[in-house]
């Protein structure tokens, strides 16, 4: 009888052995397709067969969390810098937007807004078609044209410069323009004019292209600018990033001037006076989205006035000021055959639906999230009914979606098809891993085992996470070397020290060298023991990052490493750290980081079996300063400032915001390190403990007079 190969099982079906080479192959597909398109403009995938292979290695990694590579392709975020191009550093980064999905996030982003800047007034909103294009930054000195980059990974792109001279909806110069201009917009291809394409495409014995977005990135990312210039892409700019001079008081009036200098600007821009606007729009927008001969998978909407955009300021990765309320996402109904429970680094026990496979817009859904257990009984995090207060139980017949996400979810559930005998899914309050009881905080929504390092699948989800890409990223010690080497009993690495004692551990173990075993040898060792040695030398974010504190993610490890900028000073604050302390005033007053995180770090780091782990790890290691972020020009620009009494014309949250905007690092207490102190009404002890060591104090009126000089 002939064996089934792994790609023809199904996920439930594959042993971990299976799952280990069905991962590999799957990886090495997904980065072959991802070569094609990206660096050859061939693509040999249609969009759905390259999405079901990323999400058939999405499911066999929620099925066996452990076997997941370092090069997993879940892990690929944004689009790297392809060789063939030079490297454009963005001098202001280019970040995401943030995404709603239904008629409640956006009224939940007007409140927000709101509440940030203290008004209860109308705010008047752009709103616009979310192109679905490839983005681009165009920067234009004495009005010239002198570079175009793609956007990267955020903060380096693709230098493709001499491709964007070939757009004719690109002016090569521009003339009554700020001396220094930086366009953002969209590239992207109509419908007629992919449809003309693919017909030449296919006259010419060519492969065509899967859809007008890649057909878009594939041109304009051609080594050959001449094939570029043979294909007919269109551009939209719709933002800015340096300019010498503002180009407008407002978002529209802003891109009416860039209309007027002669760029593309969308027609279907228009100003909303509140968030029943917004969504009128959308609905008017989403009517039109078969006949407006471009793709657009939603709506974009920002605050107009452009002043308040800067109050608002920007979280890690997202501006505070727009969001994009995309399309509702494709549905289907299936089967929901089990509900496993996956246990993740940080504890956290996650439900995954395991359901009959459907097609979900394209694309073989078998797996999909739960969220937690409320959401499996039907309740939000307050105990209020969702679904109707319908619970979800296994054999269910469940409604699935997908929002541009990996991993779908279950919307909805059909009970009129529901078994008689089906009995209520009982969450465990047993870790299955470690037999450690599994607990739920007061305001957590999640469940959470207690073993910590004792939890098996916590402390080989932790090394993995150490050694990621974001992380330590070791060159040979990925997820799969981590698995084994955990399991392995001559060389064990079970805490991240471990790692950096692999190589004197194995030249005392003469019996059980490592160059010995299979899969290993003289040279990869070496390789090994090399990659390991370099990291030593390991800059604070990376390491903050890598430590895997709750809550605490890339970009916040690098708010809290430009802060303290040194491990000393770093690990001073955190260890004695409280609530009421300064230490937690200081801690909580970093842009971005609040209670919630703060917690989570102090926890961790004044645990003694933690710290045991992490003091362990930073012998071997030497840490590497981080240069805290100054803004340009700046008259408060690596100061320290402390604000008390009563901000009258500003929230506290938005003046923290614009201090650290401006390069400033925010206090909770006065002390011989800080620098000025902005007092309102009510201020007491701060104030008088400035006065007493002679520091700078200005009322709201200086302060804002200095927040608005630069």
């Amino acid at each position: 009888m002939a064996t089934k190969s792994t790609h023809d099982l199904a996920v439930d079906a594959l042993s971990e052995d299976a799952a280990q080479l069905e991962l590999a192959r799957l990886g090495a597909e997904i980065a072959a397709a991802n070569l094609a398109y990206h660096a050859k403009d061939a693509p040999d995938l249609s969009d759905a067969d390259y999405d079901r292979l990323k999400q058939r290695n999405a499911a066999i990694e929620a099925r066996f969390p452990a076997l997941k590579r370092a090069d997993s392709p879940s892990e690929m975020i944004g689009a790297p810098v392809g060789s063939g191009f030079g490297k454009i550093a963005h001098s202001i980064r280019m970040l995401s937007l943030e995404n709603a999905f239904s008629d409640q996030d956006v009224f939940d982003f007007d409140e927000r807004i709101h509440k940030f800047l203290g008004r209860d007034d109308a705010i008047t909103f752009t709103a616009e078609p979310k192109i679905d294009g490839l983005s681009l930054s165009l920067r234009y000195e004495a009005g010239r044209l002198v570079q175009a980059a793609t956007r990267g990974d955020g903060e380096t792109g693709e230098d493709v410069t001499a491709n964007v001279l070939t757009i004719p909806d690109i002016p090569r110069r521009i003339v009554g323009a700020p001396d220094v201009l930086e366009v953002r917009g969209e590239v992207y291809m109509s419908h007629a004019d992919f449809a003309a394409l693919n017909l030449k495409q296919g006259e010419q014995g060519e492969k065509p292209f899967a859809n007008p977005r890649n057909a878009a990135a594939g041109s304009l990312r051609q080594l050959d600018p001449a094939i570029t210039a043979s294909r007919p892409l269109r551009h939209f700019a719709y933002a800015w990033g340096e300019l010498s001079a503002p180009l407008g008081d407002t978002q529209k009036a802003a891109i009416g001037r860039l209309g007027d200098l002669g760029f593309q600007v969308n027609p279907l821009t228009v100003l909303c006076a509140n968030a029943g606007d917004l969504l009128e729009h959308y609905r008017r927008i989403e009517a039109q989205r078969a006949t407006l001969g471009y793709d657009i998978d939603g709506v974009v909407y920002k605050v107009n006035d452009l002043a308040l955009q800067t109050r608002l300021g920007f979280r890690s990765t997202t501006p505070r000021w727009a969001i994009a309320h995309k399309f509702p996402a494709e549905l289907a109904w299936t089967r929901l055959l089990a509900i496993d429970i996956q246990v993740g680094r940080t504890g956290a026990l996650s439900p995954v639906a395991r359901l009959q496979p459907v097609t979900v817009g394209g694309v073989v859904v078998s797996n999909a999230t739960l969220h937690n257990e409320d959401y499996i009984a039907g309740r939000d995090a307050k105990g209020g009914p969702i679904r109707d207060g319908k619970d979800i139980r296994v054999g269910d017949w469940v409604q699935v979606y997908r929002a541009g996400d990996v991993i779908p979810k279950v919307a909805d559930v059909d009970i009129s098809k529901r078994n008689p005998d089906a009995q209520a899914f009982v969450f465990p309050q047993i870790c299955q891993e470690c037999d450690s009881p599994a607990v739920r905080e007061d305001g957590d929504a999640v469940r959470r085992c207690t073993g910590g390092l004792i939890c098996p699948a916590q402390a080989v989800e932790r090394l993995k996470h150490f050694v990621s890409r974001a992380a330590f990223d070791i060159e040979g010690l990925g997820a799969k070397q981590i698995e084994l080497f955990f399991n392995d009993a001559d060389m064990p690495v079970k805490t991240p020290a471990d790692i950096f004692t692999l190589a004197s551990r194995d030249a005392q173990n003469h019996l059980k060298r490592l160059k010995n075993r299979d899969g290993f040898g003289d040279k990869s060792v070496s390789n090994l023991f090399a990659a390991i040695e370099a990291k030593r030398d390991i800059p604070l974010d990376r390491l903050i990052f890598a430590l895997g504190f709750r809550h605490i993610g890339e970009q916040a490890a690098g708010l809290l490493a430009r802060h303290y900028t040194t491990w000393s000073a770093f690990e001073a604050a955190a260890s004695i750290a409280a609530p009421g302390n300064p230490q937690w005033q200081e801690l909580i007053t970093i842009g971005g980081v609040g209670d919630v995180m703060a917690g989570s770090l102090t926890m961790a780091m004044q645990n003694p079996a933690e710290r045991r782990a992490i003091d362990a790890l930073v012998a071997e290691l030497r840490v590497q300063p981080v240069a805290p972020r100054a803004a340009a020009n700046s008259p408060v620009a690596g100061l320290t400032l402390v604000f008390t009494g009563t901000l009258e014309k500003m929230s506290r949250a938005e003046a923290k915001a614009r201090a650290e905007a401006m390069g400033a690092k925010v206090a909770g207490s006065v002390s011989a390190k800080t620098d000025l102190v902005i007092a309102g009404p009510g201020a007491g002890s701060k104030a008088k403990a400035a006065e007493a060591l002679g520091i700078r104090i200005i009322d709201e009126d200086a302060w804002l007079a200095l927040a608005g000089s630069t």
